[in-house]
């Protein structure tokens, strides 16, 4: 079967990574508008609750991340390894000698071109709530329980991706259990791979940060700031 040379794009704009281990390098995003999941707390539902954009060709696509002159490139989402010519999207900006950073949920695994391999699996806080007038009669509730963890295809992505990064939106303390229960179900990874991020679309507060700041210190893991918050607030395109 032959993958499409088009893909489903929401936006791409040129700005600064406000997250992860690659935080204040200036990068030109590539958003693909569709996903498997539907987090409550979502900050970009014009690519998952309710999807929008055009087709754009991966040769466009590659073109215009080259001579935006970033030498970095990330491709998000939504979820773009729902999407089978996302290797070739991959591919392309890797015959420019891009730096190709993949935000992904690790619900999916593909065999992708990437510098990069940035994971965030969704915790039970992720899930919508009963009555979310977004999901009458509950639809995607279940769908995204259902499908929100992978154990085999999280494995997958630890196994073939050696620059790799687990991110976590932590929104209490109570995710700190189940984050250790899944990292206990994997392996490979090191702690200073694992990455706490807070929740929201505003900085946090005081003692947000406080105490995912001291979880990090006693487990060894990074704390996560989402630079592109602060510089720019909640907008679209940054």
């Amino acid at each position: 079967m032959s993958v499409s040379t088009e893909l489903p794009i929401s936006e791409t704009f040129l700005s600064i990574q406000g997250e992860g281990v690659l935080t204040g390098v200036p990068s030109y995003f590539i958003r693909l508008s569709g996903c498997n999941l539907r987090c409550v707390w979502c900050d970009t539902p014009y690519a998952s609750w309710k999807p929008e954009g055009e087709k754009r060709s991966i040769e466009h696509l590659a073109q215009t991340a080259a001579a935006s002159g970033a030498g970095h490139v990330v491709v998000t989402g939504g979820e773009p390894m729902i999407f089978p010519a996302v290797e070739t999207l991959c591919e392309a900006l890797s015959a420019r000698d891009l730096h190709i950073t993949i935000e992904t949920a690790g619900t999916v695994f593909r065999d992708v071109r990437c510098d990069l391999m940035s994971i965030s699996p969704k915790l039970a806080s992720s899930t919508p709530r009963e009555g979310d007038q977004r999901d009458p009669g509950g639809s995607w509730r279940r769908l995204h329980e259902a499908r929100r963890i992978d154990i085999g295809a999280l494995q997958a992505l630890l196994d073939r991706y050696p620059s790799r990064q687990l991110k976590f939106v932590a929104c209490e303390v109570a995710d700190l259990a189940e984050i250790e229960g899944l990292l206990s179900r994997l392996h490979g990874w090191r702690r200073e791979e694992v990455l706490l991020m807070p929740e929201g679309v505003t900085p946090p507060s005081v003692d947000q940060r406080a105490w995912i700041a001291r979880a990090c210190i006693e487990r060894g893991w990074r704390y996560c700031t989402r630079l592109h918050i602060d510089l720019f607030g909640h907008t679209r395109g940054t």
